[in-house]
């Protein structure tokens, strides 16, 4: 599988039972599962499992897994100069008011030294990360990837070079204007409306939070005695794990996941092996959990997408129509028997269903009076533009190849150029040759 390919939550076929004794070999580190030592062990399950039950009375989160998930992530910000991947923690949602930002609160009392970043210049943070990284926290992520991202692509670039160890970016700097090669490896959660782009997704644990129903309550965040418990408990992970960074580098577990998924993973996996205890299993099953997650919500961009190509077919058809009663498009849409429309649901796509996938491009239906002078819900064809544009963009027009422009320089007798801007030199009479006379 190439490195841009999305992984898959591919269950390997050795991948024993957690808390196996195995010998030390090129696919682990020995014991996994049982924790380091008793005492070590005991330690890890009692500061992870605390943590847990500190970060669920903070915040909301979407599953079981994903709570097990953010905790062990946050474990492995302590030991990430060991490590050789920094996964990213991708804390999206469709909405303001999803709890993002308190997990970033939650977040930057627990991390090895939080570093906080909303609108950091990339300089510092090129300036920052060094042998001892900080965990970079950055809210309003959506601003650095999207339309309005301006001058913030090395931000972006950094975020994406630093998932893996020994990815330097090379500037100019000092007076003397030399090559200098900056880390870029850290780990860094992100917080953002939508989802950010596949670079980071796919090199990230991802946490897809929703709004609190009416009956799902949360403790109050409150500095005077929130953060004094939480960094209790970061002191607390600090001791249990910085004795263990060197035993951590050299451990190799058993991942349930192949390819960049155990990249990312693998850093997770390690704080629960050396926890041992319930841990090793909760955080294989949180790994496949959430990576099948993540592979149906690839499933539904693809299938999203496909919807707006086809939307803009039907419009075409129509000549290029102000709206379209939906109704019509519904039936337009199922017509096609190429397309997943008509097997969509128990009884094919139908307006609620193209309702709830259009949701997301901010895309839905109004009431639009026609010609004849009725009124019916219909979809206006200038709410489609910008969605068209950025996910199903027209192909651009081809350029002419080299030798038809070649061809057509020679039907009206003008000889080739050469890329350089200067006739080619060539025998007399051209590259056919001399004339014959007549």
């Amino acid at each position: 599988m190439g490195p841009d390919r999305k992984p898959g939550p591919t269950v390997l076929a050795d991948h024993a039972a957690p808390g196996a004794l195995r010998e030390p070999g090129p696919r682990t580190g020995g014991r996994e599962g049982a924790g380091l030592t008793t005492d070590r062990g005991q330690e890890g399950t009692v500061v992870l499992d605390d943590l847990r039950a500190a970060i669920g009375r903070y915040v909301v989160l979407p599953s079981e897994e994903a709570l097990s998930a953010v905790t062990l992530w946050v474990a492995a910000s302590h030991i990430q100069p060991a490590l050789q991947h920094a996964p990213r923690l991708a804390v999206v949602g469709p909405t303001k008011g999803c709890g993002k930002s308190r997990v970033l609160d939650v977040l930057h009392e627990t991390v090895h030294q939080p570093m906080m970043t909303v609108n950091t210049s990339p300089a510092v943070v090129f300036r920052v990360i060094g042998k001892n990284p900080p965990t970079l926290l950055v809210d309003e992520a959506d601003t650095i990837f999207g339309p309005k991202a301006g001058d913030k692509e090395d931000l972006r670039s950094l975020l994406n070079a630093g998932h893996q160890r020994n990815r330097p970016a090379w500037r100019i700097s000092g007076p003397e204007h030399k090559p200098t090669a900056f880390p870029t490896f850290a780990m860094a959660a992100l917080a953002g409306i939508g989802d950010l782009p596949d670079t980071i997704m796919d090199r990230a644990v991802v946490l897809r939070m929703q709004k609190r129903k009416p009956g799902e309550r949360i403790a109050p965040f409150r500095s005077r005695y929130s953060v004094p418990e939480l960094n209790a408990l970061r002191d607390r992970l600090t001791a249990w794990l910085a004795p263990l960074r060197s035993t951590a580098g050299g451990l190799v577990p058993r991942m349930p996941v192949e390819d960049r998924a155990a990249d990312t993973w693998e850093p997770l996996v390690i704080v629960a092996d050396l926890a041992g205890g319930h841990w090793p299993s909760r955080a294989r099953a949180a790994c496949l959990a959430m990576t099948r997650n993540e592979v149906v919500q690839d499933e539904q961009t693809t299938l999203k997408t496909r919807l707006l190509r086809d939307i803009r077919r039907v419009f075409e058809q129509q000549g290029d129509i102000g709206a379209l009663r939906s109704h019509d498009l519904l039936a337009a849409l199922v017509q096609d028997a190429e397309a997943p429309w008509p097997e969509y649901g128990t009884k094919g796509l139908n307006a609620y269903h193209l309702a709830n996938l259009l949701r997301d491009f901010g895309i839905s239906p109004a009431n639009h009076r026609f010609e004849n002078g009725r009124q019916a819900k219909a979809y206006a064809r200038n709410q489609f533009l910008d969605a068209w544009a950025r996910y199903c963009p027209d192909p651009a027009p081809p350029a002419p190849a080299a030798h038809e422009a070649a061809l057509a320089r020679r039907a009206q007798g003008k000889p080739p150029i050469s890329p350089s801007g200067t006739p080619p030199i060539g025998p007399p009479g051209g590259f056919a040759g001399p004339r014959r006379t007549r």
